[in-house]
Order: structure tokens, then sequence, then C-alpha cells
């Protein structure tokens, strides 16, 4: 039986026309089950009723004339109810309503099946027989089976039919909705435009040469030729975009050296491979083991390899002419809205700046470096929207939201006008914000806020004093291990690390110890594991690899002689004995060093060991683990996928991850109140301390320390600056007595309106 299932599913696939599949669909399980008639309808919520699509049993010329009631017949009470109904005689059942259009008469057995997607019910499924009979425990099983795969290509077919609806030129465009990820903040307006990529790795199928030499030399051509290239792209960058930012290009570079990339598809080549398919063989086990990971940082990084690779690949195909420079063949012409299936740091560097008003990326999350670079840019972006490509967004109208990640197509003139009014609010208060840029992070009734930022975008030196706030609360290593064919050297980390301390010499730097393993395994180091959000990771992989803990421990002390700002951070702690252990090989470093300077004039300061409060064992040992390190710092992205247990990449439960959700805002109030008591500073430095209402909710709480990433600094410190700590208080009172993260919300955007604030988190909300 599961054999067949997934056989009509696959036919079903195959067919690109909605209509067609479910006539499809409807005749084979006819066919397969051996019964008399099988039927689809699918719900029209405009009209509240379910409208007969597909048909093999009844008479065809009911199909799109019969409308159903929600609140009307067996269809209507299976849809109600959302669960299969099994009726031996239908005609008798006291919910049966009969349609004479479609002469089903003769039959009397009645099996009907829900088609839901998301709780939303899409639709009703139908099975009868003349004879009068209970459907089996394995037909009904079938049946639901088959209604629950068949959910997500009626979504994903709605979703292009609704975009597609400009293909009858006499037809009036419908809004539709397109949801996605929130990547940069802000509002746009503009028509999509979606560039040219003819040459890509993808699409390039594998060929053999008999002259390896003369590959080798086409290859490093077309290396060079991209290198200006990117050179060119990184100075074209406007100057007011801050250097740590601009750095994302550095990552471009390191892929670009010979002893990157490069060695391995030469390599390729000298197997005898051709240029082009050497690079596609190597890039891709790349791109396949960036993208296997966990960490959505390490994910995005499969992103900037492809689109790299397939600019090389452009310039290697066109013998290093240039052809590959600008995969961007056609100019826009007006305000347009960037859509890509991936949108690359590149791809938005090259793109007319005057001309674009937005970004939309169909793959992609916000830790992708284009969300990274348009965050800086100040340009609204949209990541990771599903069942839906950009062909279907080409020179559609688009109101783009970069708050709440939602994209609205064709939009209604009354929803235009009240979009437009938003933007001009939301344009008024960038205005006040810039000009009183440099004010102190200061409430109106004299509370005191730090702001740090994450940092970590690539193996170079990235960070710029005046772009850090006070100081860098989190820097994460393991870019350069990942990026490498090996681990890197104790002297190779110690030059990394020096640069990075050098840049903000006075102020504090933490450097979490390598975060890789399990869901991240390094390239060079495979760990398979079934179920690795549970796995070998973080302090665990290192802990049992002391020589790969010592190694890096040693260079950031090296880094450090002279200095007084460095602060080690240990990851993904969950014991007691952990941090022990981790603190014995930190002083059994520290000794060394001493030991090797000792003669020189050359001083070693004693770092501060502080941990990471993500698993959430930890909550209940913080007394304990304050007696062993000295600071906190709170991981609240993996603290809230733990709590909740969701996979906030996951689409199906992406809507359940929430870092409002009064457990999470608990245990955050939790932490903090037992950090006070045991006298122990806590940082906080997951996404909602660079957000507006949660920066509120965290200083009601008693967070003093908040990290985050570079560009939400600025309007973080204008906004602490015009609240009051005893009415973020109240707020939080409010919050932690909640029941859902959406009343959370409703307090939190009343009181922002109150205040004149509401254009902060209005759009998103």
């Amino acid at each position: 039986m599961l054999t067949t299932l997934k056989r009509i599913v696959q036919e079903m696939n195959q067919i690109p026309a909605l209509d067609t599949a479910l006539f499809r669909l409807a005749s084979r399980v006819k066919q397969t089950l051996d019964v008399d008639s099988c039927s689809i309808y699918l719900a029209d919520y405009e009209k509240q009723t379910f409208i007969l699509k597909a048909t093999d049993g009844l008479h065809p010329d009911a199909v799109e004339q019969v409308h159903i009631g929600f609140s009307e017949g067996l269809i209507g009470l299976v849809g109600q109810r959302e669960e299969p109904l099994n009726i031996v005689n239908a005609q008798h059942h006291p919910r049966f309503k009969h349609y004479p259009e479609v002469k089903e008469e003769n039959y009397n057995a009645f099996l009907g099946t829900p088609i839901i997607h998301q709780r939303k019910v899409l639709g009703v499924i139908t099975l009868q027989q003349s004879e009068m009979r209970r459907f089996s425990e394995d037909e009904e099983a079938f049946l639901v089976t088959l209604a629950a795969q068949l959910a997500l290509e009626i979504t994903n077919a709605d979703m292009r039919g609704a975009l597609n609806n400009t293909a009858n030129v006499n037809s009036i465009a419908l809004q539709k909705n397109v949801s996605g990820i929130a990547g940069s903040p802000g509002l746009a307006i503009g028509k999509g435009f979606s560039p040219d990529k003819s040459l890509n790795l993808k699409n390039w199928v594998v060929k053999r040469s008999k002259n390896p030499n003369d590959e080798i030399q086409t290859y490093r051509k077309g290396v060079e030729v991209t290198r200006q290239h990117v050179d060119g792209l990184s100075k074209s960058l406007d100057d007011d975009i801050p250097d740590d930012v601009k750095s994302i290009f550095q990552l471009y570079h390191h892929l670009l050296d010979a002893n990157s990339l490069g060695r391995e598809v030469e390599e390729k080549i000298r197997q005898g491979w051709d240029a082009a398919s050497s690079l596609k063989m190597v890039v891709e086990n790349y791109a396949a083991r960036f993208r296997a990971m966990d960490d959505p940082y390490m994910q995005e990084r499969a992103i900037d390899i492809v689109d790299l690779s397939d600019r090389i690949l452009a310039n290697i195909l066109t013998e290093g002419q240039g052809q590959g420079q600008k995969l961007v063949e056609k100019l826009a012409t007006e305000d347009s809205i960037l859509v890509a299936d991936e949108v690359s740091a590149t791809m938005l560097a090259e793109f007319p700046r005057e001309k674009l008003k937005g970004i939309i990326s169909i793959r992609g999350s916000n830790n992708s470096h284009a969300a990274i670079l348009a965050r800086a840019m100040g340009v609204p972006a949209v990541m990771g929207c599903q069942n839906v490509s950009p062909a279907l967004l080409e020179g559609k109208e688009l109101l783009l939201d970069g708050y709440a990640g939602e994209v609205i197509v064709s939009p209604e003139r009354n929803i235009k006008t009240e979009f437009i009014q938003l933007i001009e609010e939301e344009s008024a208060i960038t205005e006040r914000i810039d000009a009183e840029a440099g004010q102190p992070c200061e409430s109106v009734d004299g509370c005191r806020m730090s702001l740090y930022i994450n940092a970590g975008l690539s193996a170079e030196a990235e960070l710029n004093a005046g772009h850090i706030g006070s100081g860098i609360g989190l820097y994460r290593t393991e870019i350069p291990f990942m990026l490498r064919e090996r681990f890197p050297s104790e002297q190779e980390q110690v030059e990394l690390y020096r640069q990075i301390l050098e840049s903000a010499p006075d102020l504090p730097i933490t450097m979490r110890t390598l975060d890789v393993g399990g869901d991240k395994p390094l390239p060079y180091f495979p760990i398979n594991e079934e179920n690795p959000f549970l796995g070998w990771r973080g302090i665990r992989l290192t802990l049992d690899h002391p020589e790969i803990f010592l190694v890096q421990v040693r260079a950031m002390l090296r880094a450090s002689i002279g200095l007084k700002n460095l602060r080690i951070m240990l990851p993904m702690i969950s014991t007691v004995a952990e941090v022990q252990e981790a603190k014995r090989l930190v002083n059994q470093a520290y000794f060394e060093i001493c030991d090797e300077v000792c003669e020189s004039d050359e001083v070693l300061q004693r770092p501060k060991l502080g941990i990471m409060l993500e698993v959430p064992s930890v909550l209940y040992q913080l007394p304990q683990l304050a007696k062993h390190v000295d600071f906190f710092s709170v991981g609240s992205n993996d603290l809230t996928q733990y709590l909740l247990a969701v996979d906030r990449n996951n689409t199906r439960v992406a809507g359940l991850y929430n870092s409002y959700h009064p457990a999470v805002l608990a245990a955050l109030y939790d932490i903090v109140q037992q950090s006070n008591e045991n006298q122990i500073p806590v940082t906080i430095c997951g996404e909602i301390a660079g957000e507006p209402a949660g920066a509120i909710l965290l200083m009601g709480m008693g967070y003093r320390r908040l990290s985050m990433n570079a560009f939400n600094i600025r309007k973080i410190n204008w906004l602490i600056r015009k609240v009051s700590l005893a009415e973020s208080k109240q707020l939080l009172s409010l919050a932690l007595t909640s029941q859902s993260h959406e009343q959370v919300f409703g307090h939190l955007n009343e009181y922002l309106e109150t205040k004149g604030l509401g254009g902060l988190i209005r759009a998103g909300a």
C-alpha cells in the first residue's frame, strides 16, 4: 500500500496544472481502492464553501458548479469536525444534503477525510460506493495519509496560481501575502526584479579533459578575474557602511586563495576532469557540508561559496574575458525589489543602489551575508520565502515588510495607502535616531545600559572600535576553523585574535571557544549523529579533545600579552563538572604561557572566564556555577529553542519559536535574578537583546548588558533614552502574567504607541 501511495503522489507531482493533477489523483485512487467514486473538494474561504474540483464517479458537469457551504452536508461536516467520517449509508445520515447535479443517488457508503495544512482545512477528499458498507481501517488510513501529502501540494499550487494570475491579460491582479523570515528591518515599495543567472554550477554537466595543465591555467585565470571583480565590489560600497560589514568580502578573498578551494579544484583537474567540472564537484561538496549544519550562520556560508563559484565558472567558460563579472545581465529601470533564489552579498553590492528598495531571497535566513549587508545598507529584506519562485514575483508591485518578514503582492489600493503612511512614520523616526546618535545609553529615570556587539563575520580582522559600542559581547572563533582544510595552527590563531583584541584595546572582547561539532561538523572532522541538536558539540567536543582546546586557549592568551581586554567564554555548558575541567585546562595554558614569557618584560593578564547559559539545565545550577566563573552570558536563541523544543529553521514548527513566550521570559528573568543574588555579571547576546520590545523587557528584568548585531546599537540606544525603568518593570509584570506571546506584544505595542514610538515595531506587529 505504501508503494502505491508513493507512486500516486509522484504522478501528481509531475503534472504542473493542479486541476489536471487532481483529476488524475481521483482516478488513480478510485482504481487502487476499487471503489465507485473518488472526489476532491477545495475550500473557498471568501465564499465559505467547498467547491467540487475533481471527480471520477460523480457527474463531470458538476465540477466547479457544486458549492457546498462550510456548515452544509457531509462535506461541511468533515470540514467542521476536522477528522474522517465513515458512514455505511450516507443518504440516511441527518447531515446528508442532496445535490442533483452530482447524480449520487446510487451511492450509499461514504468516507470523507479533511485535507489540512498547518491547522487550516484546505478541502475534503471522499470515497463513495453503491453497496452499504463501512470502509475498512486500511482504506481509511490510506485516505488520511494521502490527504496529508495532498495538503502540501495544494498549498504550493495555490501560491503559484495566485501569483501567476496575470497570465490572463483580462484578469484583475489579486492581493496575495507571502511569508518569510525578517532579514533586515524596514519597509519598501517597488517592482519585483529577478536578475538573470544563466551560468551556474547547478546546471553544469561534468566533463572529462585530457589537458590538465591547460585546464589549471584556465581555472587560475578565471579566479584572478573574479578576484579583481570582488575587489571592485568591496571598494564600491558606501563609506558609511561599517568596516566589519565590508569585511564580508574577506571571506570571498579567503575562498579565492590558492590554499583554500584552489588546491582541491586543481587536484580534481589532475584526476582528469575539466576546470568547470572540478570546480563544481569541490564546491558542491563544501556547500552540502555547510547546509547540513544546524547553526544558521554556518548554513548561510553555502550561499557565499556557491555564489562566488558561479562567478568563477562564468569567467572560466568565457576564458577570463570578464563576462562573469556581472551575473545581473539586465538593469533595473525603476524602484526595484531584488528577488532571487539566493541573494548573495556580491549580487547586492553590484545592484544599482539608487534603484534598490528591498530584497527578497527565496532561500536563506537573517544570518546570510546578504541579510547582514542589507542591514548595514539600510535596505529592508525578507529571507526564506516558501512556495514561491522569483519568476512569479517578477514585474509585480510588492510591499515588503522587513520587520515581520512579509511580502504583499499586487496590493489593494487602501493597503498600499496605509503602507505608504507607515514608511513616512518610519522615515521620521530614523531621522530622529540619527540626529541623536552618540548620546549615553541611559533611561529617562537614570538607568544606565551597556550595549555590546556580536561579531565574527569572517576570518580576518573585521572590527573597528568606532562601531562596537561598549565592547564585543560575543566573538565567534569558529569561522577560521570552518574555512580551512585542517585545524588552524596556534600561530595562525594568535595572529587573528591579536588583530581582534588590538582593534579595541580599551574595551572588553569576549571570545567564545570553539563551538562546532555534532550539528555543525568541521569539513576535516566529520561527525555523524542521529540527533545533532543533543549531540557532541561545543564544550563537549573540545573537552574530549583537549589538544584542540588547549591550542585555542593558548593562542588567545598569547594574543592578549600586554593587553587587558580578553575575556574567554565557554559554549554549551550543561554541568558544573564541564566548567571545572575547562577551567583546569585554561589554568594549565595560562601557566604555560607565563613560563614562556617570564624572562621578558611582557605581562600576561589572567582573563576573566565565563559561560554561555543556553542549556536549560543550567537554570537550576546557577549558584553552583557562579562559584567557578567570572560572568554569565545568556544565549537566548538556543535557550529558546531548547525550552520550547522548537527548531526555528524548520518551517513546519518555526511559528512556535518565539523569544517572547511567557515561559522564555520567565526563564530570562529568573537568570538575571539569580545572577544578581550571586553577584555575578550577566550579559544577554541573543536576538531579543537587539529588538526594541526585547530591550525594554530585559531592562525591566534587571539586565544591564545587552549584546547585539552592530546595526541595532544606534536604535536600541535611542529607544532606551526615551523610556523609563519604572515603566519597563510594569510592562514586565504584564508580560510574565500573559498567556501567550501575542498578549505580550499587545502590551508592548500599546505602551510604545502611548510614548509615540509605535513606528519602531508597528510594521512587524
